[in-house]
């Protein structure tokens, strides 16, 4: 009986053809990846970076919304600009595990003071920030910055979700405790919010979103609202044109945001894959991180400019923060 060609006499698989295999994938896997980096780039050629507001540069974007008139902006007006995994700038050993794990370069009070208005922060049981298996400071070190960005302004909302990381447990009372430290800043449980105006919400001014894994969920008039009023579809991919065309597409399947009773998040970001050779969080998502302004474009250009409403990135800086108080701006003027 003849051997298999891929086997030694014994039967044994060889291990040169294994390793043939996965280098030949790995190869296969850049080219997809150059493939998809040079489509993104044509396709920002073709379409553009303009869209209602792209002009508009807040005077002061730590008070964005102030400028834009508390008693003129309606909640389901605002693109909220994001950051994904907020909390993230201090994770990990310098130089180490830190490039596999962090998202933001920035404080939580720096990124608030240069226009994000939704944090992302991913808790563990002991009410430290996490980012998978990485830890880093304590929930408190969030909520101090939250606190001192607040008591600098006046008219600035933002959206705070907390949600217990995957693999993780809830950290104990924490929704009591979140009350405890956030208090009457707090602006509860309500639907209707969604059609207010700034002015109407104040003084409270922080939409805190709490997403246990086993803990009970916040209720209707609770200070703390629950996992269904902030909604995404997450794609885990290192591939940018793959997420830039998923995110249209799921876009395109919400309604318009000011008929919407919820928020909705599109995460221009791309995931570093286990199996592919770069697994740095910063080089990964450079991929599609630069295309913010043409998916707001492309957005306006099919129709789908008024479904968008919360927009996060990684690595956030002011020209993210510029188009998404641009499109703010917009719609409260009536052009967008």
């Amino acid at each position: 009986m003849s051997s298999s060609p891929n086997s030694d006499d014994n039967g044994k698989k060889n291990p040169l053809d294994a390793m043939g295999a996965f280098f030949s994938a790995q190869v296969n896997r850049r080219k997809l990846v150059t493939t998809q980096k040079l489509a993104m780039s044509e396709r920002c050629t073709s379409c553009g970076d303009e869209f209602p507001g792209c002009a508009h540069r807040p005077a002061d974007r730590k008070t964005w919304m102030a400028e834009l008139g508390p008693d003129r902006l309606r909640v389901h007006q605002v693109v909220w600009p994001g950051t994904h995994d907020s909390a993230t700038n201090k994770i990990g050993i310098p130089f180490i595990t830190r490039p596999f794990a962090q998202c933001q370069s920035l404080s939580v009070y720096h990124q608030l003071a240069l226009g994000c208005r939704l944090l992302d922060v991913r808790v563990q049981e002991e009410r430290r920030v996490c980012h998978g298996v990485l830890a880093t400071y304590s929930v408190d070190v969030v909520l101090d910055d939250v606190l001192r960005f607040l008591a600098e302004t006046q008219s600035e909302v933002l959206v705070l979700e907390i949600r217990t990381e995957f693999g993780r447990e809830d950290p104990p009372d924490f929704a009591k405790y979140l009350v405890e430290r956030l208090g009457e800043h707090l602006i509860p449980q309500d639907e209707a919010v969604f059609g207010k105006t700034v002015a109407e919400l104040l003084p409270r001014r922080v939409i805190c979103v709490w997403k246990p894994r086993k803990s009970p969920a916040p209720g209707r008039g609770e200070p703390l609202w629950s996992s269904g009023y902030l909604r995404d579809n997450w794609i885990d991919t290192d591939l940018p044109e793959t997420k830039y065309e998923s995110n249209l597409k799921f876009l395109g399947q919400q309604p318009p945001a000011r008929d919407r009773r919820y928020l909705y998040r599109v995460e221009n970001t791309v995931t570093p894959q286990a199996d592919n050779p770069v697994v740095c969080v910063r080089p990964v998502t450079n991929r599609i991180r630069g295309y913010a302004r043409s998916f707001i474009a492309e957005a306006f250009a099919k129709g789908l400019g008024d479904r968008l409403q919360v927009f996060s990135t990684d690595f956030i800086d002011g020209d993210f923060v510029d188009a998404c108080a641009g499109v703010t701006k917009a719609r409260v003027d009536g052009t967008a």
